[in-house]
């Protein structure tokens, strides 16, 4: 990291005057908006980048290493909350002109933008379906919790939902 950039954002300046040569990098700070529908990064937490850029002597840059990031969530069986760490590996390709349908990111010419590609690692590290435990069977259907807002549950008679579910049983 650089003195007076933001955290994802690094000067490669002197990768420009030795072009094929290696740095490693370090980067990290949050980034908040980290979202899916049942996990998400919140926003406080610190996003971490180990990483090893290389300018190519066509003037393209390589980052290669890992990311990681502490994420939160829900059960998808139970709704009990759960937490993990996504990690992802990158390889990744940073160019002056990327095309609009390549797979490569945006390349300043002193600076290289880390932000996007940790943000798109983290993003797809997360799990799209997280459980707290493999084995998690879901909420008891004989002792349904009542969702708040919702009436009480009625003790004297099962919610036909739930004999519905127990033939199911999805996995």
């Amino acid at each position: 990291m650089t003195r007076g950039l933001p955290p994802f954002v690094v000067s490669i300046a002197e990768l420009r005057r030795t072009p094929g040569t290696q740095r490693a990098v370090e980067v990290a700070g949050p980034l908040p908006g980290l979202t899916l529908s049942t996990a998400w990064v919140p926003d406080d937490v610190s996003v971490t980048a180990a990483l090893t850029l290389e300018l190519l002597v066509d003037g393209r840059l390589t980052a290669t290493g890992d990311v990681q990031a502490r994420w939160e969530g829900t059960c998808r069986r139970c709704l009990e909350p759960v937490g993990g760490t996504a990690a992802a590996h990158v390889q990744e390709v940073f160019e002056r002109r990327p095309e609009p349908d390549a797979e490569t990111y945006a390349l300043d010419s002193d600076r290289v933008d880390l932000e996007p590609m940790v943000r798109d690692a983290v993003l797809l590290a997360l799990p799209l379906a997280p459980l707290c435990s493999p084995d998690c069977a879901g909420p008891d259907p004989e002792h349904p919790v009542a969702v708040e807002g919702e009436a009480e549950p009625r003790s004297d008679e099962p919610d036909p939902r739930w004999a519905t579910l127990r033939e199911m049983r999805f996995e």
